[in-house]
């Protein structure tokens, strides 16, 4: 059923880089929901693979002592869904997820997983981007950080090294204290499909709740890879929040968005859509925050 060459069971996060390095052409293992369906297909016959499935080290959500959210690659979307530390500082993201396949699939699949894809679409990308994530990635000389929106190189190509492995991702306090944040997926089903489009907003309101302090805009599917709507988000910084505000930065995100035609969706409309899903997220964001519309 699956035309595999060899498979290497790392048993440490060094042993796995160890294995990275004896064997370069290897492909990481992490939940398999991808992997072993291409495999199955055809796609991949005759790789090797190095599983790192029983590395509980990279399992789990933990809050570091400067406040930042640790959430370990292996972790799956189910238990970043269900985990207090994101209920509490970051739910939207465990919204994101819980709209990823049907239960199976987010029983066995991981955020490390869906975000080294390098996929436009991934859910949990988008809401990544908007909360400022870093990817933290280990390799022979250590770990290093680096901000998600540079850990995209191109359509399905990241930024990890031939002896590295993705370990961590992680919020800084600086980038979910006082946000509030809402995500929508566009797609042609309510379960068990690809999004046509996503599009996370996060927002943070003054203290009066009347004025817009900073937002974020980050969508999947509006270009190669994710990315965020910078001069859209520009607009709405500083100001009161009032309909003409939030139709401006909603018509904004045309300056930024990438879309292409597919067969899954037309150019136009994914612009039409893009607008429509910034002006619903800043709506609900916004509510959130405690603020009005």
């Amino acid at each position: 059923m699956y035309d595999i060459k060899e498979l290497f069971e790392a048993t440490s996060v060094q042993n796995a880089v160890e294995l990275r390095l004896a064997h370069p052409q290897a492909l990481i293992l992490a939940g398999g929901s991808d992997i072993l369906i291409q495999m199955r297909e055809g796609k991949l016959a005759g790789r090797e693979l190095i599983s790192i499935y029983m590395l509980d080290e990279l399992r789990g959500v933990t809050l570091e002592e400067d406040g930042t959210i640790r959430i370990g690659s292996l972790t799956s979307f189910t238990h970043v869904t269900q985990n207090p530390i994101i209920q509490k500082y970051i739910n939207v993201l465990g919204e994101a997820v819980d709209m990823i396949g049907g239960p199976q699939i987010r029983n066995i699949g991981t955020i490390g997983g869906n975000t080294c894809n390098g996929v436009t679409s991934a859910d949990s990308a988008s809401t990544l981007f908007a909360w400022d994530a870093m990817i933290e990635l280990t390799g022979e000389e250590g770990a290093r950080r680096i901000p998600i929106k540079d850990f995209y190189l191109k359509a399905g190509v990241v930024d990890i090294r031939p002896d590295e492995l993705q370990t961590a991702i992680l919020i800084p306090k600086e980038s979910y204290e006082g946000y509030n944040g809402h995500y929508i997926k566009y797609a042609m089903r309510n379960a068990m499909d690809i999004a046509t489009s996503g599009c996370s907003v996060n927002v943070k309101l003054s203290e009066d709740k009347k004025t817009i302090e900073n937002v974020r805009i980050a969508y999947g599917v509006q270009g190669p890879t994710p990315l965020r709507a910078v001069n859209a988000e520009r607009i709405g910084c500083n100001l009161k929040i009032s309909a003409e505000l939030l139709t401006q930065i909603s018509e904004g995100v045309l300056e930024d968005i990438k879309p292409r035609d597919s067969w899954r969706a037309s150019k136009a409309l994914r612009q039409h859509i893009a607008v429509e899903m910034a002006h619903r997220g800043l709506v609900e964001a916004i509510k959130l925050a405690g603020g009005e519309v």
